[in-house]
């Protein structure tokens, strides 16, 4: 295995539980072998390393190590920005405006090392998209982009942490009635299949599908976080649905995908679960019909974690 072969360097331990996550990360650096992830080769330069420290401290089970076996929070690079100065993932202009979308990390068991979200409004406040593990130390650290609202929650597989967080931030916590059991003490409920705007700028859409609540937010026509409704798949090179993952209906996720393609624009697609992706609004646009398409033809089938295509 070539995490055996790099036991004296950075490896993954036993414990992966190839949710993708430090794959994402790390590109190139991590890779997916026997159902886990397994390190392919050192780093050979400060970014490398920046990227593999990245994913130690975002691994849900705490599965990658550096040389040493010792994990330091001084690289800890969380919250990391996707857009703007200092990202990793989109402009990586050092001069750039601001990031508004910034990756949480220390991804939890409890959600299944989800990925989580800050996006930050221009009135400078603060809106947590799903939770990453409870710590109040992380919490102190989130709000240093500014007083923390909301947290909107996308789904039941995602909750585990929002009242805590919300608590912790003096924010409210959002859902959809259709997952209510999972936060039953949510300060607010989203309703039916309409689509609300719940800030200036920030639309919630009712997905059922994934879950019977599933809830797509939108910001600005540029940012959509889609919880496990779909994401980018490596795999295919396209959108997809976790068709072999889906707790409720297919069937309803193909409604609720023809419901809103044609409808919402976006750049940025930010999953819980799957790669993210930045295209031109239109191309990816004209990817969600396409996809809504594709989703049309599928059946429910039973849950198979292994058959998912990352």
């Amino acid at each position: 295995m070539a995490g055996e072969r790099l036991a004296d360097g950075w490896r993954v331990d036993e414990r992966c539980t190839n949710c993708d996550v430090a794959r994402q990360l790390a590109p190139g650096l991590i890779g997916e072998e026997g159902g886990r992830s397994v390190v392919l080769r050192e780093p050979r330069d400060r970014i490398e390393a920046k990227r593999l420290h990245a994913a130690a401290h975002a691994c849900h089970t705490r599965s990658v190590h550096p040389p040493g076996g010792r994990l330091e929070e001084v690289p800890d690079p969380f919250p990391m920005p996707l857009d703007g100065a200092g990202s990793t993932n989109g402009t990586d202009d050092p001069d750039g405006p601001e990031s508004a979308v910034y990756l949480c990390g220390h991804n939890s068991r409890q959600t299944a090392g989800a990925n989580s979200y800050l996006l930050r409004r221009p009135d400078g406040t603060v809106m947590m998209v799903d939770t990453p593990r409870w710590s109040p130390s992380l919490a102190r650290r989130y709000e240093k982009l500014g007083p923390v609202t909301d947290v909107l929650l996308t789904h039941r597989d995602h909750a585990a942490h929002g009242r805590r967080y919300a608590d912790g931030f003096g924010a409210r916590l959002w859902i959809h009635e259709g997952d209510l059991d999972s936060a039953p003490d949510a300060d607010r409920v989203l309703r039916g299949t309409d689509p609300v705007e719940i800030a200036d700028g920030v639309v919630a859409h009712p997905l059922p599908g994934h879950t019977e609540g599933s809830v797509l937010y939108l910001a600005d026509d540029r940012y959509c976080f889609t919880g496990d409704s779909f994401h980018w798949s490596r795999t295919t090179g396209d959108i997809e649905v976790f068709d072999t993952v889906t707790w409720y209906s297919v069937e309803e996720l193909a409604a609720s995908l023809e419901r809103v393609a044609g409808r919402i624009s976006f750049e940025w697609l930010l999953p819980g679960h799957g790669d993210r992706r930045r295209l031109p609004a239109g191309e990816m646009s004209e990817r969600l019909r396409r996809l809504a398409a594709r989703a049309g033809e599928l059946r429910q089938r039973p849950v198979d974690f292994r058959a998912i295509r990352w």
